[in-house]
C-alpha cells in the first residue's frame, strides 16, 4: 500500500493528532449540523464562524489556547439566543447584528495579530486551519468540550425534534422551546469552533454543513441522517489528512496542499454525488424529500 500511504504517515504524530482531532470534531459537526440544517439555521451557522475568527485570532493574540474559538463562539450564540432567534424575524436580524461585530472585532484582532506580533501565516492558520500542528495537549480538550455539545444535543433531543418541525406545536404541548433553542446554539457554537482547529473558522460550516446535507439526502428520518453525517464527516477528514500528506511528495516544491482544501472538496463532491439518480434510485430518496421522524412525543408523555 505503499503507493497510498506515504512513508512515516503512521508513524508522524501530528497526523496522529490530526486523525484523532479530526474524527471527533467530525463526529460532532455530523449530528449538530442534521439539526442545523433541518433547522434552517445554517446561515447562523456561517455567522458564527465570524464569530470563531474573531475568537481565533484573539485568542492567538493573547497567546491562548486556540480554543478561544469556542469561547467566543458560545458568547456569541448566547446573544443571538438573547436577541431573538427562536422567530424567523428575529433570527435574521440577530444573525445580522452578530455578525457584522463579529466580523469588525476579526478585522482588528486580525490586523494586531500581523502588525503588533509580526507572526508568520497567522491569518492563514486562523482562516484557513492547520490540523497538522494542533498541540497533542489539546486533544483532552477537545474531546470535553465534544462531549459536552454532544450531551446537549442527546439531552435535548425530543424536544428540540418537535420545535424543528413546528415550533408552535412544541410550545403548545409544553416545550420550553426558548431554552431548548438556546442550549442547541450553544452546542451549534461549540461545534463551529471545534472544526475551525481542523478546517479553519472560513471553510468550518464545509464540514458542518455539507455532510449533514448529503445525509439527509440519502436518509429519510433524523436520526440515521446523523449517524449517516457522522460517517461522511469523519471519512471526509481523514481522506483529507492522507491527500493532504501525500501531497508532499507529490511534486519539487516539497510542501503539503492544506488539509482544509482537501477536506472541503471530498465534501462537496459527496454532496454533488448524493443528488445523482442513481444514487437516489438505490436510496429510495429525492432530493426535495423533506427529512422524517417517528412522531416526537410530549416531552412530558
Amino acid at each position: 500500500m505503499h503507493w497510498v500511504f506515504e512513508p512515516g504517515f503512521f508513524s508522524s504524530q501530528p497526523v496522529h493528532v490530526a486523525v484523532v482531532v479530526g474524527g471527533v470534531v467530525a463526529v460532532v459537526s455530523g449530528v449538530v449540523g442534521v439539526f442545523t440544517v433541518v433547522r434552517g439555521q445554517s446561515f447562523a451557522g456561517h455567522t458564527l464562524t465570524d464569530v470563531s475568527t474573531a475568537g481565533g485570532s484573539g485568542a492567538f493574540l493573547l497567546g491562548l489556547n486556540p480554543l478561544g474559538f469556542v469561547g467566543i463562539g458560545v458568547v456569541g450564540a448566547g446573544t443571538m439566543d438573547l436577541i431573538g432567534v427562536q422567530r424567523v424575524r428575529g433570527r435574521d436580524l440577530a444573525t445580522g447584528i452578530v455578525l457584522g461585530a463579529a466580523t469588525g472585532l476579526a478585522a482588528l484582532f486580525l490586523y494586531l495579530d500581523t502588525t503588533e506580533r509580526a507572526t508568520t501565516g497567522a491569518t492563514q492558520q486562523i482562516l484557513f486551519g492547520d490540523i497538522f500542528i494542533v498541540d497533542p495537549s489539546t486533544i483532552p480538550v477537545v474531546v470535553i468540550f465534544s462531549v459536552i455539545a454532544l450531551g446537549a444535543v442527546a439531552a435535548i433531543y425530543r424536544p428540540l425534534l418537535l420545535s424543528s418541525m413546528s415550533s408552535d406545536i412544541a410550545a403548545a404541548q409544553g416545550v420550553p422551546v426558548r431554552l431548548v433553542g438556546l442550549l442547541f446554539m450553544l452546542a451549534l457554537a461549540v461545534s463551529v469552533g471545534l472544526s475551525s482547529l481542523a478546517i479553519g473558522s472560513i471553510l468550518s460550516t464545509a464540514l458542518l454543513i455539507g455532510p449533514a446535507a448529503t445525509a439527509l439526502r440519502l436518509t429519510r428520518r433524523v436520526g440515521s441522517a446523523m449517524v449517516v453525517a457522522s460517517v461522511i464527516g469523519v471519512g471526509a477528514t481523514w481522506l483529507g489528512v492522507l491527500l493532504a500528506y501525500d501531497s508532499f511528495y507529490w511534486g519539487s516544491s516539497q510542501q503539503s496542499l492544506p488539509v482544509s482544501f482537501f477536506i472541503v472538496m471530498v465534501t462537496f463532491a459527496l454532496y454533488l454525488a448524493s443528488g445523482l439518480p442513481v444514487v437516489q434510485t438505490v436510496t429510495g430518496r429525492r432530493a426535495s424529500d423533506r427529512p422524517t421522524e417517528e412522531e416526537p412525543r410530549s416531552p412530558h408523555s
